[in-house]
């Protein structure tokens, strides 16, 4: 079996119009769109790869995101699953993937695999660069690697090689601001400070005009307020996206931690977005278990 029989996968029967007389015409059609697909990447002087497995936890079915891909319909859910375990990926989540290759491989076709690919940006699953033809999955590299590594880790200079390889970008600023502390990830070059954000970002960032304005007015941003605490939406939140955490617990630590942060560190622009990077990259702990309470909410115990 040579490598474009390994990347050509069946199609459905539906494909075939139910009549196996028509399975011969479908098989040369797939391959067709296979020698098209090495065919562009050898112009391009890359190398379609095939892995062997990719990890994936009982929690994107059940998770907040898991929801909402499954309420934007089986195509979304089907490109997330792809993405996880496409034989394209990397461990870090961000790599070269064009529509045609997702088209292809997922049996969607062009329009479906676009639909599929647009409700999972939308549910907060990935971003994908048209310019480059990349994508990222937000939460890959938490459960591929791990959720934060030790500095003399040597994995640590294994995820810096792998985002060395993707174009600079939106999204290589993107994976810096959500995994550079957790593993230790050196200071980005300057010319990756004014890549223009994607057009799934905007709409988040039209929900923050008031934090952009505060960050407008003071550049160099402002220390945690000495007598913070952790606001309901920002708890509503981190209750939905981390299942397996203390959010009592993070938050206390989240205080702490950031009171203690002398100088220029210690200052940010957006505590909300600090406070939900601080959240996507906390360790599974135990979590405090959760009782009804009146009026249909929940306390805890």
């Amino acid at each position: 079996m040579d490598e474009r029989d390994r990347v050509c996968m069946p199609q459905s029967a539906a494909r075939a119009g139910g009549d196996p007389r028509n399975t011969a015409g479908v098989a040369k059609e797939q391959r067709g769109r296979t020698e098209q697909i090495f065919r562009t990447a050898k112009r391009r002087g890359e190398v379609v790869t095939v892995r062997s497995y990719g990890k994936i936890t009982p929690q994107f079915w059940t998770g907040e995101t898991g929801k909402k891909l499954k309420a934007a319909g089986p195509e979304a859910v089907i490109v997330a699953m792809y993405l996880v375990t496409s034989p394209h990926a990397n461990m870090i989540g961000l790599y070269y993937l064009p529509t045609l290759y997702l088209a292809h491989e997922t049996g969607l076709g062009m329009e479906g695999a676009s639909k599929g690919l647009e409700r999972a940006i939308e549910a907060g699953f990935c971003d994908y660069d048209q310019t480059s033809e990349h994508v990222f999955v937000f939460a890959m590299a938490r459960y591929q690697i791990a959720h934060q590594l030790d500095p003399k880790d040597k994995r640590c200079k294994g995820v810096e090689n792998e985002l060395s390889k993707a174009p600079k970008g939106p999204l290589v600023v993107a994976f810096r601001e959500l995994y550079g502390a957790a593993f230790h990830l050196p200071d980005a070059p300057s010319s990756e400070a004014f890549c223009k954000p994607l057009a799934s970002q905007k709409q988040e960032q039209e929900q923050e005009q008031e934090q952009k304005k505060e960050r407008r007015a003071s550049p160099s941003g402002s220390r945690l307020p000495a007598d913070w605490t952790l606001p309901e939406d920002w708890r509503q939140w981190a209750l939905a996206e981390r299942t397996d955490v203390d959010v009592r617990q993070e938050a206390a630590k989240f205080a702490d931690f950031w009171h203690a942060k002398a100088g220029k560190d210690g200052r940010k622009a957006d505590w909300k977005a600090t406070w939900r990077n601080w959240i996507r990259n906390a360790k599974p702990g135990n979590v405090v278990p959760m009782a009804s309470a009146p009026g249909g909410g929940r306390r805890a115990l």
